[in-house]
């Protein structure tokens, strides 16, 4: 859901060796002081707001919030997980959650959430299911999700003819592209105004690409690159989902989709590896050196908050007929070594609470995890003058792809990352992803 990962900054808890200033809301008179760690800069005031709701309700339990970028919050977590000073509750991602549960280090939540009948049903369908661990215990509450779509210029499309009712019912397979590449070639301007697919286009000095690429997609299973095509073939990344034992990156299928993807690149449709390698993308749609970026819902801020007309297509529909995406959402995770576990639930629950959630609606960076809380968040877009329903289309009325969940996360995506980016920047030729996929499954002893 994220680079390919969510840009976004992150928060992470004082550990040996290093200190972390509380960011936003500091201890008051409680008893008893909770430390939560998230990443996101840019949600950090609609947790404040939580955090104050929760502590005037429960005066014996402060919050104390610490915030970080990306990178130092997840290295500063697994420090913080190996001498015994975690935070006691901590956003958590699917592409770490293997990893904390499978080494006993967040606890399962089931018997609180029973004694506290709290109701799952609330959240949008499956999203409750990606937080149960390998023992069928659940460890987590979803705190939001995330959807990718088409973001687009949309001065661009209107200069080229293209309309708004194309960009929803756009088609896809890996043959010829299908109407989703006539588009992608049609924005495609080179250096002398020549259009990608009119005769003269100057491949080699390309001044708009119709698509950009970010990065290979090895870092997240293409969540925001190609996993919408793939899917839309019928593939599937793992053999079940959650907890796979085999990875299907060797595929016919799944081949064919990146030759397709890498083969914009050829073309001069889309930045070669090295063009884009350390490139924002979110910049690059705004400075106009790119007509369309595929991305995640939680870009729509950084996205619209420039000054680019911009607008948000569904991914295209493919062979399967149907469009896509691949779902991600995040929760809030318990530290196994926590003092204070009863209170650390208390603040968990409220996080997934209907009550919390409206307000991280009303701030309008993510979409809550509660169905109800999410129209919100929908309905202040709206009002904002942004139309999200292409995300919401995704969740609510389009088959979605979840994000793989397996043993070895980290291996997976070592693996996966080097094998793309050799792939994307021409080193090796497709069909080596069938030993990518090989070495992956060994992990699991394939």
């Amino acid at each position: 859901m994220r680079t390919g990962r969510r840009s976004r900054t992150v928060a992470a808890v004082a550990v040996a060796g290093l200190t972390l200033a509380a960011c936003a809301v500091d201890p008051g008179s409680g008893s008893t002081t909770i430390t939560y760690a998230l990443w996101g800069a840019n949600q950090l005031p609609a947790y404040q707001e939580c955090a104050e709701d929760f502590e005037r309700a429960n005066p014996d339990i402060d919050i104390r919030i610490d915030q970080r970028g990306w990178d130092f919050y997840w290295s500063t977590l697994a420090l913080g997980m190996v001498s015994e000073s975690a935070p006691d509750v901590f956003t958590d991602h699917l592409t770490r959650f293997p990893d904390w549960v499978t080494r006993d280090q967040i606890l399962p939540l089931d018997d609180y959430i029973e004694r506290d009948n709290v109701d799952l049903s609330v959240y949008e369908d499956g999203l409750a299911d990606l937080w149960i661990g390998p023992d069928g215990k659940r460890y987590g509450l979803p705190k939001d999700f995330d959807a990718v779509a088409i973001f687009y210029n949309k001065d661009m499309l209107a200069e080229a003819g293209i309309t708004e009712d194309q960009m929803n019912n756009l088609t896809w397979n890996p043959d010829d592209g299908g109407s989703y590449e006539d588009v992608i070639a049609h924005l495609t301007v080179d250096a002398n105004g020549v259009r990608g697919d009119e005769p003269g286009f100057d491949k080699n000095n390309v001044e708009t690409y119709g698509l950009w690429m970010e990065e290979s997609g090895g870092t997240s299973h293409g969540q925001t690159q190609w996993s919408m095509y793939a899917a839309s073939t019928g593939w599937l990344p793992t053999d079940t989902n959650p907890w796979g034992t085999s990875y299907n990156y060797g595929d016919q299928e799944f081949q064919d989709t990146i030759a397709w993807w890498r083969g914009l690149v050829d073309k001069g449709y889309m930045p070669s590896w090295e063009a884009q390698e350390g490139v924002n993308w979110a910049d690059q749609l705004a400075a106009g050196n790119t007509a369309m970026a595929t991305n995640g819902s939680w870009m729509t801020g950084t996205v619209f908050g420039t000054d680019l007309n911009a607008g948000i297509a569904p991914t295209p529909i493919g062979p399967s007929g149907e469009r896509v995406s691949m779902v991600n959402g995040l929760s809030d995770s318990i530290y196994a070594g926590t003092e204070h576990p009863e209170e650390a639930w208390q603040w968990v629950k409220y996080l997934g609470s209907l009550e919390c959630q409206q307000v991280v609606a009303e701030h309008h960076v993510v979409f809550p995890a509660i169905t109800e809380a999410a129209h919100v968040a929908e309905q202040a877009f709206a009002d904002e003058g942004i139309d999200v329903s292409p995300f919401m289309t995704h969740v609510q009325n389009e088959p979605t792809l979840r994000f793989p969940v397996t043993e070895h996360p980290a291996d997976v995506i070592s693996s996966l990352t080097a094998g793309m980016e050799a792939v994307m920047s021409g080193q090796r030729p497709v069909d080596s992803l069938v030993d990518t996929n090989r070495e992956i499954n060994a992990l699991f002893g394939n």
